[in-house]
């Protein structure tokens, strides 16, 4: 039995407002050319198929037309929901689609749906779990839960099933899974709980064969080798740019005889970062043809340059952000505001030029600042008055 193990494609995403439906839709067709080129007998998507809960039509269409070709192709779907999706949306027609071997969970109604596919070997019992909260199964099963491990743990109480045991079990699943104390990889893109209140130990899934993650965009094993997250397809965001996107496929023989293979994915355009002075980073990119199309975030190593994003884009037409190197502040590190603290207008405005160009206004900026409020303020006035 062959699995192709995907997660988190969050169709319909923007990236510091480019969208990446395009390149989505680039990778889906991958999928679909990989079931055929390793006879792939099911795909398991772990969750966040949409990046938010209502989503664009045209996102919606590219996952029309990618369930399709699967279905068309004899290849099952196998999909849960995740955070940012709407349960109840994606779930909408599973019914009707079950029979053309697409199978969506949705909504988790206290209990596990599972789908029984047959091999050489006998049956693989593969099981959904959509994302969950405590909330939700102390509302369907009536227990008293206050962590998301407590959640996940009871909703797998009794799973597999005694009759299916002896046999090789799958789940697809969406959560944040840890293993102990042993944090897995993050990144800019995940929205994390604090104070660890939604981390479920993989402890939980022991009785599965294999676990399909969905939730966190770098793929990486939990605890062991089958406990699995595949990663998102692409990098969606500035923190991903150092990650190999790939996709995991996964060959279930004998009972505990599980083989996994990371296929890498051929993005349309990589997401990298660089950084020097603007006219160096020109000549780079006028010498590498093949790289000027890849989103690019620049980092300048000099202050003054008038209207940099638009000599850069000149020659990085997928130029997504630009920002003047700040001594003592790494990468991706943000400048922190804190909303208690009273501030001026001149103040709020120094601490934004700090942020974008790594020193405060001199004095004759200062003045030139304090004279446009005035002048604003005392319009706004008149006008009021």
């Amino acid at each position: 039995m062959r699995f192709l193990h995907i997660s988190d494609l969050h169709l319909g995403k923007m990236v510091l407002e480019a969208s990446m439906l395009e390149d989505q839709a680039n990778v889906l067709k991958q999928v679909v050319s990989m079931c055929s080129e390793y006879k792939v007998d099911a795909v398991l998507i772990a969750g966040d198929i949409y990046d938010r809960s209502v989503p664009p039509a045209e996102a919606v269409s590219v996952l029309d037309d990618f369930l399709c070709e699967l279905s068309g192709k004899g290849v099952k779907v196998i999909a849960v929901a995740g955070n940012h999706d709407s349960p109840e949306r994606l779930q909408f027609g599973s019914r009707l689609m079950s029979g053309q071997g697409v199978y969506i969970a949705g909504v988790y109604e206290g209990y596990l749906q599972s789908v029984t596919l047959y091999d050489d070997y006998g049956p693989v019992h593969v099981y959904t779990l959509p994302f969950i909260k405590p909330a939700m199964v102390r509302a369907v099963l009536n227990q008293d839960v206050s962590t998301t491990h407590e959640a996940v743990k009871a909703t797998l109480e009794g799973y597999p099933l005694p009759e299916h045991q002896s046999g090789r079990n799958v789940l697809v699943a969406h959560q944040f899974v840890c293993h102990g104390d042993q944090a897995p990889e993050t990144c800019d893109s995940e929205t994390l709980s604090v104070g660890g209140s939604d981390n479920v130990d993989s402890s939980c899934f022991d009785g599965f064969d294999y676990v399909a993650l969905g939730h966190l965009h770098r793929a990486q094993m939990i605890a062991r080798e089958t406990v699995r997250y595949a990663g998102s397809p692409l990098k969606y965001s500035l923190s991903e740019a150092t990650h190999n996107k790939s996709f995991t496929l996964v060959t279930l023989k004998e009972k505990g005889n599980t083989e996994i293979e990371l296929i890498p994915v051929k993005a349309p355009h990589d997401l990298r970062r660089i950084k020097g002075r603007l006219d160096d980073l020109i000549a780079a990119g006028m010498e590498n043809p093949e790289g000027r199309h890849d989103y690019i975030h620049a980092v300048l190593t000099e202050r003054e340059v008038l209207d940099p994003a638009a000599q850069l884009r000149m020659v990085y037409p997928n130029l997504l952000h630009v920002e003047i190197e700040q001594p003592g502040r790494e990468f991706g590190e943000d400048i922190i505001f804190d909303p208690k603290v009273e501030k001026s207008e001149i103040e709020l405005f120094e601490d934004f030029y700090r942020q974008l160009h790594g020193t405060g206004l001199d004095e004759e900026q200062l003045r030139i600042i304090d004279e446009v409020i005035s002048s604003v303020k005392g319009a706004f006035w008149n006008e009021a008055n």
